[in-house]
């Protein structure tokens, strides 16, 4: 199988228009104005859909089987409070009559009238880009606490070790609190044949990428041990996912929160910017632990050198890393530190690409430290053209035989 940005830039407005419609009809039916929030094409590995359904306790989906067009599951799943919000909505006294710790027929049937309604907004939307017919089986209620009832007899649900493409769409319900999240579960081969009549270019070829996925994996163990032996903090980096986004929603997705953010372009191949984000409380704890005696002002000049120093650490862990397995070089440039709202810290990078490209691969990843946990948000946004040409060159089997080896000379600092 092989993508390229214009299959993948398809499959991404398949995505938008599928929840813009999806999104008008939950507002038709439950009679709450809806609005839609960033839509993603994710390169996801198993374990974490299986982590992510177990989390936050018990949840209901609808799921139905699709062919034609495309084959395979789509699903939506509410989390409990959510699904009732909905219940509450559609049936009023009768709902509120009922035994809250169970779904009757009733409520069972009106789940499956809303999951439906949700998923065929999607597959219409997806229809209409791709100029198709897609067909639905009749929906099925599903609810649990864990990933089993939820993905039992999907075949094209990842294994846990697997690496699965999937579209991920959060509507927003204004005023009330009801989300859920969708999923997409494409057959394999379907969606390998759907990419070769989409692409555009020779691309790449869809282990390269898995392969680059697990290169970061690797690279991010090598910078948790960094940062253990560097500050004390038992660390852990999760990369959860690989994001294919438009460049234009990347600032959207940090929000307007203010953000303490230290960026770095990087050159070679692939060339590019990394940016680590850090919220405020998270900064000052990064502070306390990097200064033998934390100063007054934890964003005044020593405070920004202890944060710019540690930023400094994982940066070099994954570019170097990248570097020894794609057998070439990367420089980056001394750390820009900045504070402001989450949008404008990532405005000058979006800008800097121009219309050079309109799509990024960029890496959800998240950092925790024991004892003295704190959270950081990585962006790794490499130049298109030269992501390709590395990937193109990358001998996957090298990924697991390759030492990831930062060069940062933790021991001097």
């Amino acid at each position: 199988m092989r993508l390229d940005t214009h299959a993948l830039g398809t499959f991404h407005e398949m995505a938008r228009e599928g929840a813009g419609i999806a999104a008008g009809r939950l507002t038709g039916l439950a009679e709450v104005e809806t609005r839609v929030g960033i839509t993603k094409l994710n390169f996801v590995r198993g374990e974490e859909i299986h982590s992510e359904l177990a989390r936050g306790g018990e949840k209901v989906g609808v799921r139905a089987e699709l062919s034609g067009g495309i084959q395979g599951h789509s699903m939506v799943v509410f989390d409990l409070d959510s699904a009732r919000r909905v219940l509450e909505t559609l049936l009023g006294d009768e709902f509120e009559d009922a035994d809250p710790g169970e779904f009757d027929d009733m409520s069972r049937s009106a789940m499956e009238e809303v999951g439906q309604i949700i998923n065929s907004g999607f597959v219409d939307g997806w229809a209409d880009v791709l100029e198709t017919a897609i067909d639905m089986t009749a929906p099925e209620f599903v609810e649990g606490t864990d990933p089993g009832p939820f993905l039992e007899g999907l075949n094209a649900a990842p294994d846990e070790e697997d690496m699965a493409i999937m579209f991920r769409s959060h509507i927003e319900a204004v005023g009330t609190e009801v989300a859920f999240t969708h999923y997409l579960f494409p057959d394999h081969e379907n969606f390998a044949a759907l990419l070769d009549r989409l692409r555009e270019s020779e691309g790449i070829a869809y282990d390269k990428l898995v392969g680059f996925d697990r290169l970061a994996q690797r690279g991010a163990e090598e910078v948790a041990d960094n940062i253990t032996t560097m500050t004390g903090f038992e660390t852990s980096i999760e990369l959860r996912r690989l994001n294919f986004v438009p460049m234009s929603a990347i600032p959207q997705e940090l929000g307007n929160e203010r953000l303490i953010a230290v960026a770095f372009e990087f050159e070679g191949t692939p060339s590019g910017y990394l940016v680590f984000t850090f919220d405020r409380e998270s900064a000052e704890t990064v502070v306390e632990g990097m200064l033998p005696t934390p100063p007054e002002d934890p964003f005044g000049e020593m405070g920004q050198s202890a944060v710019e120093e540690l930023s400094n650490i994982m940066a070099s862990g994954f570019l170097d890393g990248w570097a020894n397995v794609l057998d070439t070089n990367i420089d980056h440039t001394p750390p820009e530190y900045s504070q402001d709202m989450g949008s404008a810290v990532m405005d000058p990078i979006v800008l800097q690409f121009g219309d050079s490209q309109e799509f990024a691969f960029v890496f959800d990843t998240h950092v925790k430290a024991a004892d003295r946990e704190f959270d950081v948000e990585i962006f790794a946004i490499p130049d298109e053209e030269d992501l390709e040409r590395a990937l193109s060159e990358l001998d996957v089997d090298r990924i697991e035989d390759e030492p990831i080896e930062a060069e940062f000379p933790i021991e001097e600092t």
